[in-house]
Order: C-alpha cells, then structure tokens, then sequence
C-alpha cells in the first residue's frame, strides 16, 4: 500500500498542503505581534511626549494616576540619577535605582528608549518606552511609559483561533481537492498497469480506452499503438518460426546452433539421429566437450580465424564409425554483441561404405576372374609350346584348365543370380512349402561332402512344421549354400545341427549350427556383402566365390525373411533363416 502512486501523490500534496498552512499561519502571527507592537509603541511614544510638554515635575506627579488611565500604561518619573520620583503602578519607596535600566541608557543616548522585559511588578512581558526630560542641554529627569503585552498575547491568541479554523477549512477543501486531483491523475495510470499486466501474463488486453488529451492520454494511444506493433510482431515472428522449424525439422541434414559461448544452444532431429544414442546428450556443452573429435575443433577454429564458412570431412566414433561432411557457418542478422554459429552435418557413411563396398567388388571380381584366367592362359600357353604331345602332362594340364573354367563359371552365374534379384528379373515359383521336406531334400548332397571330412550331421525337425511361402528351389539353393559354408568351415570330426522350429510369433526358424572357425564380432555386420570373406585365403583353398551369403540374402528378402548370424570366433556359427508362416486364405472357401 505504502508504494502505491496514488499515496505517494496524495500525500505528497497534503504535506505540502500542510507546510504552506504552517509557513502562513507562523508569518502571519509574526507580522500581526509585529505590527501590534508597533502601535503600542507609537501610541506609548505620543503618551510621552505629550507628558513631556509639561515642564513641572510636581505637576506630573501629582498627575501621574490620571495621566496613567488616559494612557492605559503605567507612567514612571525618574531623575537623572535613576532614582524613581513617582510611579502609577507602584510603591516608590520600595523601587530600586533605575538609572541602569535599558530603556533609560538608550534614551540617554538616543533621545529615545525601548525595551521589553518581564516585570515583576506588574508580573508579565511589558514593554516599555522612555523619553528624556531635557533642562536646558542637559537631562533632568526620564518619564517612562510602560504598557502589559497582555492585549498582544490576547490579540495573537484570538488570531490563531482563526487562523486554525481557516486551517481546518482548508485543510478539509485540501484534502478533497488532492483525494479528486489525484484519483484523476491515477486512475488511468492504474489502468495502464492493469492493462500491461495482463499483457505481460499473456492475454489479449483488447485497447485501453483512455480520451483524455493531456500527457496521460497520450502515452495510452502510443502504449495501443506499440502494442498492435507488437502483437505484428509476434505474429510475424511466430510464423517465421514456424516456416524456419519446419524447414528445420524436415532437413535430412543435422543441424547445431552455437550460442555466443560457442555451446550447443540447439539441435534437430536429424542430428539426434546421426549422432545416435552416444551423443545426444550435448545440450550446453561445447563441440569439443561433447565429440571428442580434434578435426572438428581444428575447423571451429578456422572458422574462427577466416570468419568464412568451412567445410571439413570428420569420423566419429570408434568401433561404429559415422563418417560426416561438416560445413560450419555464421548466422545471419544477429545484434552486434551476439554471434551464434551453424554447424551442418551431411551424413555421408553408407555413401562412404558403398564406395568402400563398390572398391572391393571391383577389386575383388577382378582377382577372381584373372586368377583362374591367368591358370587357363598359362597352361594353354604351356600345352601350345609343345606339352601337348606328352599325353599325361596334357590331360593333367586339361583338368587343371576345366577346374578353373568352372569356377568362372560357377562365378558367373552366381553375379547373374545377384543381378537378377537386385534387379527384379528373377523368376520366383511361389507355392506352399513345407520345409521340412526341403531340408530333406538338400542333406544328402551335403552328407556326402560332410563325410569326406568326418563331419557329423545332426537335424531336429518337427512333424508338424508350419508351411512356407515360397519358391522349392530357390529355398533348395539358400539352405544349400549356408549348409555348404558350414561344411566348408567345420573342421574335420566336427559336428553340424540343423534344426527347425515354429517360433510361434508367425514365424518358422531354421537355425544352422557348426562348432568351425567362428567369425570375429567385427565382422559379422559385413558377411553379406559380394566376394567379403573372413579368411579370404581359406575361402579360396576351399573353392568359394564370396558370393554365396549375399545370394541367400537376396533370397530371403525376397521370400519375406531374413538371415541372422551369431557367432564366437573358435567356437562356431549359427545362422538363423527366418520365414513368414504361410497363412491360408479361408475367405475363398
């Protein structure tokens, strides 16, 4: 309450309401004692002077009562030594020397004495007025005239009454006049307050409706008009926000924005998903502090030298590498103590691992190709200088030739089959199939090659296996090849299990298992891949094209599934081929 306007003004005016009342009432009681004082004297002056035409002593003081009334003072006769001759309002006898008196020094002196003092005798302040009774050009005698200020103090009294009471009257009109002055003044204050308040707290205020042309009325209209700019304002830059959010959050680039500090101030979710789990707790941190990353700091700091945008090719990450193209930039239009930086991130790893992927085809179609050709073109060479009339070494020199014709055939047709699926152009025979029968199918191709190594084959299948969707000899070819692998990696008097089940979640699972090699965690996200072999000197001993895994999981996308591997390095692989339960449509029945 205490820092409300309309108090602080309120009672500023009554105080300096107050404070003029005081300051007039004082003067005025001063000027009025004053003049009051003024006209004692002067009438006590002429009382004198008249008393003092009268040159005979003996007559003043035989007179002196009745000189004392037609004055209405008391009239005292002194001689030139002090002493008291005759006095209207006391004993002469009993009176003192009164040569000392003030009055009577400084009408020695001046022709003329004032003084005013409190009397004993007549027991009040007095004030008292003496003239020199002169003989000749000396003094023979003083007659004083002395008169009780009791009038003045009743005058001064009565005075004050009134002045109190016009006070009050005024004091009174003073305060209704200030209560209405400034209740004008700040009821629309008040309600500007109110109105910004509720701006403030986020409401629509509507206008303030304030008609007054004075300062007041004034500052209403240009506090409407800010506010209609404002309101534009917002808008504009709602929608602004809107439009740079949604071209934002539909980048497929990630994007970091770094304050003045150089911390992350804010990210999209494309950079959330590039960067994955491991960094998606950078808000407020510095991209140092957040990446570890040494060449992305190298390019903040040029950036920070050259202030031009740099471009900058970073790897993150240890094991899983994601590989980025990072432009850093400035941001536009900011004041003049505030900078923020861009930094835009192009996800460029699986463009990066195709080319890595599309290097080693290259690379390694071409090896598989020359090497059987450079055996074919050597031992053709050889047969053609003359080992071709010594029958055994050309018959030998021929399966060698065959041996390896075969191989770039078996090559061949294996990149013709991976053509055709990636392309569409494979033709599929879908029908209902029941695995189990194809398993059966496809062990005693691989129970002979199994036993030239004392390999051990084991199956567990269910009579009541769930039927397929799906081609019989494509499935013939994919169960074929992953059997193969495992035969070829299964060292001698090992053992394979090949087992079947219904997941019951929809799904039939053959599961491939063989106590071989193994293959390292690190590799197993690249079999799949063409001509990608773990033991690429091994793969080759054993007559493998590298193509075999990437044909079966063609196959399987195509049948709807999908192949999982698992494996331990020396303690064996397992391969999951995972298909779709066929579901019988009852509808056409």
């Amino acid at each position: 309450m205490k820092n409300s306007l309309f108090y602080k003004v309120f009672g500023t005016y009554l105080v300096i309401t107050l404070i003029a009342m005081v300051v007039v009432g004082f003067y005025a009681t001063g000027q009025i004692k004053s003049r009051l004082m003024e006209r004692i004297e002067t009438e006590l002056t002429s009382y004198a002077q008249m008393i003092n035409i009268n040159p005979s002593q003996s007559a003043i003081i035989s007179e002196v009562n009745s000189l004392s009334r037609i004055s209405d003072a008391r009239i005292t006769l002194i001689d030139s030594e002090g002493v008291v001759l005759a006095d209207s309002g006391g004993q002469v006898s009993e009176m003192d020397n009164h040569l000392n008196r003030p009055e009577i020094q400084e009408a020695r002196v001046k022709g003329k004495g004032r003084s005013m003092r409190f009397s004993k005798t007549l027991g009040m302040n007095t004030l008292y007025v003496a003239l020199p009774v002169k003989e000749g050009s000396g003094i023979r005698g003083y007659i004083r005239l002395a008169r009780p200020l009791a009038e003045v103090r009743h005058y001064v009294r009565e005075i004050n009454v009134l002045i109190l009471q016009s006070f009050l009257i005024v004091a009174f009109l003073s305060f209704l006049v200030a209560f209405v002055f400034t209740s004008r003044l700040t009821s629309p204050i008040h309600e500007m307050e109110q109105f910004t308040e509720r701006l403030r707290e986020g409401e629509d205020p509507g206008s303030l409706m304030i008609s007054s042309s004075d300062e007041t009325g004034r500052l209403a209209r240009n506090i409407n008009y800010m506010v209609m700019e404002l309101k534009e304002r917002i808008r504009s830059a709602n929608e602004e926000k809107g439009k740079l959010e949604s071209v934002f959050a539909s980048m497929e680039d990630g994007i970091l924005v770094l304050d003045t500090d150089g911390r992350i101030e804010a990210t999209n979710d494309t950079s959330k998903e590039i960067l994955k789990a491991r960094f998606r707790d950078i808000a407020g941190k510095t991209p140092l502090e957040a990446f570890r990353n040494i060449e992305l700091q190298k390019a903040l700091d040029r950036f920070k030298e050259t202030g031009t945008p740099i471009s900058q090719k970073i790897v993150l990450g240890e094991e899983d590498h994601t590989v980025l193209d990072v432009t850093v930039s400035p941001v536009h239009g900011l004041p003049e103590d505030e900078e923020k930086t861009t930094i835009v991130l192009h996800d460029v790893t699986r463009l990066k691992r195709l080319e890595n992927t599309r290097a080693d085809f290259v690379a390694n179609v071409t090896h598989e190709i020359k090497t059987p050709l450079t055996a074919i073109l050597g031992f053709i060479e050889t047969l053609e200088e003359g080992a071709i009339n010594e029958a055994e070494t050309a018959k030998k020199f021929l399966q060698i030739i065959h041996r390896h014709a075969e191989r770039l055939n078996r090559l061949v047709d294996d990149l013709l089959v991976i053509s055709d699926a990636e392309l569409g152009e494979m033709s599929f025979s879908f029908e209902s199939v029941s695995l189990d029968g194809v398993i059966e199918n496809v062990l005693p191709v691989i129970e002979t090659r199994a036993s030239e190594k004392g390999l051990v084959m084991e199956k567990e299948i269910p009579d009541n296996l769930p039927s397929i969707w799906g081609d019989r000899d494509r499935l013939h070819q994919i169960l074929l090849n992953v059997l193969d692998n495992a035969v070829k990696f299964t060292p001698d008097a090992e053992k394979i299990l090949i087992k079947a089940l219904d997941g019951k979640d929809g799904n039939v699972y053959i599961k491939i298992r063989d106590t071989g090699i193994g293959i390292p965690k690190s590799e197993i996200s690249r079999l799949g891949e063409r001509f990608y072999r773990v033991d690429k000197a091994r793969s080759r001993e054993l007559g493998g094209t590298g193509l075999g895994l990437s044909i079966v999981k063609h196959l399987m996308a195509a049948h709807n599934g999908r192949i999982e591997i698992e494996s331990q390095l020396g303690k064996g692989t397992t391969v999951s081929l995972i298909f779709p339960t066929f579901q019988e449509d009852l509808t056409a029945l």
